[in-house]
C-alpha cells in the first residue's frame, strides 16, 4: 500500500462550484487527510424566456479549469469524483449530444404537478413505490411536466444522465447512472433498488432513457483523449462517488456511535440517519421524510427542511437595496435582537421561491398574530431560532419513527459556520450539537475515492478517517426553559400553518 495517495473532488452547489485536492498520507501506521481549495467558480441559472436553466456547458468549462490547475501546481490525481445537487438532469439524442441546457429545480414548469400525479396514482401508493418526500422539484414531476407540455426533447431524447453523470460524460465519454443521485428521481423503488418501470409507463415517461444503476465506488472511465490533449494532463479516472452532495456529505460524518443523527447543513438542511433500508410507512410519508440511497448500500431516512436558502434570500435583497452586510455582520446584529419575538414555519412553501423573502416572512408573521420583524437582526434572529426549533421537531419525529435515541446532532457543510446557528440547535435540541467538518460533501466525495482505491476499508474506517483528521467543535445546550416554551410557541405556530 502506498504512503500517500491524492485525488481531485469536485464539490458543486446551487450557487458555486469548487475543485479540491485531497491527499491521504500514512505514517506510523496512521492516515491523515487534508483537503485544499484549488478553485472555485460561480454557479448562476439563466432565464431564457419562461424557464430557468443550468449553464451546463460553463460548469464543464471551469471543471476542466479546475484539472488544469491540480496539474499547473504540482499534484497529480489519479482518479476525480463529481457531487451536486439531486434531481436535476440533462437529455442526450441518438448520437451522444446534449438536447438544451437543462432545467433548474426551481423552474416554475412543475407547479401543480404534485396535486395531479398524487390524484392519479394515489399518495401512498406513490410513497410506497418511490420513498420520497413529494417535493415540487423532483425528477418525476420535471418529467411529467414535459409530457404535459407535449416537449419533442422525450422524442428525440435516447439517454437521460443526471447531473453529476452528465458532466462526467461530457469528460470522459462514458455513460452511468449512480445510486444516490437515481433514488433523488423519485422513479427508483426503493425496495427493488431498480427502476419503476411500471410507475413511468402510467405516468407516459419514456423507460427507454434510464440506463442500468451503478453504486459509489465503481470506476467510470479516463479522461476523454480529446479532454487530455486540450488541457495537457494524462488521463484520470472518473470514479462513480455517492454523487448526491448530501449523501457525499453523509459519508463524511465523523460519527462513532450507532444509530447517529446529522444534519447537512447549507442551502437546504437535510437531517436525517443512516439506515439499512428504505422505511416505508404512512408515518414516513405523514412526516414528510424521503429514503435517500447512500453510500456502502445504505438509505437515509432523511427530511429536506428549506435551510439557508431562507436567509441567503434576504441578503440578497438587502445587496440589492443599498445595504450590503455580511454574513458575520448578519449575524451580530440578530444576537443582539430580541429573542422569539417572531417564528416562522421555514417549510411554509411561500418560503420556496426566489424573490420577496423579507415580504414574506412579515406576512407570515403578521397572519400568525406575531410582532413583524423589521430590521435585519430581527428577520435574522427570527429566521435562525425557527430553523433550530425545526431541526428539534424532525429529530423527534425520527426518534418516534425509528424507536432510536440520539445522544446529540452531528452538523456538517457550509452552514456550521454560522455559530449562532449551532448554539440556537443545541439550545433546541436540549443535546450537544458536533460541528464539523465544514468541507462534509467534498470529503464524502474523496473518501468514495479511497474506498474505491482500497485506502480505505469501508464506511466505518473512512469515517474514523475524518475524526482523526478534522477538528470538530461541541456546542452545549443552553436556556433550557426559555427553549422549551419557544418550542410550544413554534409547535403552534407550525400546526396552524
Amino acid at each position: 500500500m502506498p504512503d500517500k495517495a491524492t485525488v481531485l473532488a469536485f464539490d458543486l452547489g446551487a450557487s458555486t462550484g469548487r475543485a479540491l485536492i485531497g491527499e491521504w498520507t500514512e505514517e506510523g501506521g496512521k492516515p491523515k487527510l487534508s483537503v485544499t481549495e484549488i478553485h472555485r467558480f460561480p454557479n448562476d441559472p439563466v432565464w431564457v424566456g419562461k424557464h430557468l436553466h443550468w449553464n451546463i456547458l460553463h460548469l464543464v468549462q471551469e471543471i476542466k479549469n479546475g484539472i488544469r490547475i491540480a496539474f499547473k501546481q504540482g499534484y497529480n490525481p489519479e482518479t476525480f469524483g463529481i457531487d451536486t445537487w439531486g434531481v436535476d438532469f440533462g437529455l442526450l439524442d441518438r448520437s451522444g449530444e446534449l438536447l438544451g441546457n437543462p432545467y433548474h429545480y426551481r423552474d416554475p414548469q412543475t407547479e401543480g404537478l404534485i396535486e395531479e400525479i398524487n390524484a392519479a396514482i394515489g399518495q401512498e401508493e406513490l410513497f410506497a413505490q418511490s420513498g420520497l418526500q413529494f417535493m415540487p422539484f423532483n425528477t418525476i414531476y420535471q418529467l411529467a411536466a414535459m409530457v404535459k407540455a407535449n416537449s419533442p426533447k422525450l422524442d428525440a431524447a435516447e439517454t437521460l444522465l443526471l447531473t453529476p453523470d452528465l458532466l462526467v460524460y461530457l469528460l470522459t465519454g462514458q455513460r452511468n447512472c449512480e445510486f444516490t443521485m437515481a433514488t433523488t428521481t423519485q422513479l427508483l423503488h426503493p425496495e427493488s433498488r431498480a427502476w419503476n418501470v411500471e410507475l413511468m409507463d402510467r405516468l407516459q415517461i419514456p423507460s427507454r432513457l434510464f440506463l442500468p444503476v451503478s453504486q459509489p465506488g465503481e470506476q467510470i472511465a479516463p479522461l476523454s483523449a480529446e479532454v487530455c490533449r486540450e488541457l495537457g494532463v494524462p488521463p484520470i479516472r472518473a470514479i462513480a462517488v455517492a454523487t448526491h452532495d448530501t449523501e457525499s456529505a453523509v459519508v463524511a460524518v465523523p460519527a462513532s456511535e450507532e444509530p447517529f443523527v446529522y444534519l447537512v447543513c447549507g442551502t437546504w438542511s437535510l437531517l436525517g440517519t443512516e439506515r439499512e433500508e428504505p422505511l416505508l410507512t404512512v408515518e414516513t410519508m405523514q412526516n414528510a421524510f424521503s429514503n435517500e440511497g447512500g453510500a456502502g448500500g445504505t438509505y437515509q431516512l432523511l427530511k429536506n427542511i428549506m435551510g439557508l436558502w431562507i436567509l441567503q434570500e434576504c441578503k440578497r435583497e438587502w445587496d440589492a437595496g443599498g445595504m450590503s452586510l455580511s454574513y458575520p455582520e448578519l449575524v451580530a446584529r440578530a444576537e443582539e435582537a430580541e429573542p422569539f419575538r417572531s417564528l416562522i414555519h421555514p417549510d411554509d412553501l411561500r418560503f420556496y421561491s426566489a424573490g420577496g423573502m423579507k415580504e414574506r416572512i412579515q406576512a407570515y408573521c403578521m397572519e400568525s398574530g406575531q410582532p413583524i420583524p423589521q430590521t435585519p437582526g430581527e428577520i435574522t434572529r427570527c429566521i435562525l431560532e425557527s430553523l433550530a426549533l425545526r431541526y428539534r421537531q424532525a429529530v423527534e419525529q425520527l426518534e418516534e419513527m425509528t424507536s432510536a435515541s440520539f445522544k446529540g446532532l452531528h452538523m456538517v457543510g457550509g452552514g456550521i459556520q454560522n455559530r449562532l446557528l449551532c448554539q440556537f440547535t443545541a439550545n433546541a435540541l436540549g443535546r450537544p450539537v458536533w460541528a464539523g467538518p465544514v468541507e462534509a460533501s467534498a470529503i464524502g466525495n474523496m473518501l468514495v475515492q479511497l474506498i474505491s482505491r482500497g485506502l480505505c476499508k469501508n464506511l466505518p474506517d473512512a469515517r474514523k478517517l475524518v475524526a482523526d483528521s478534522f477538528d470538530v467543535s461541541v456546542f452545549k445546550p443552553e436556556q433550557k426553559e426559555r427553549w422549551e416554551q419557544a418550542y410550544r410557541t413554534y409547535l403552534s405556530i407550525a400546526k396552524e400553518a
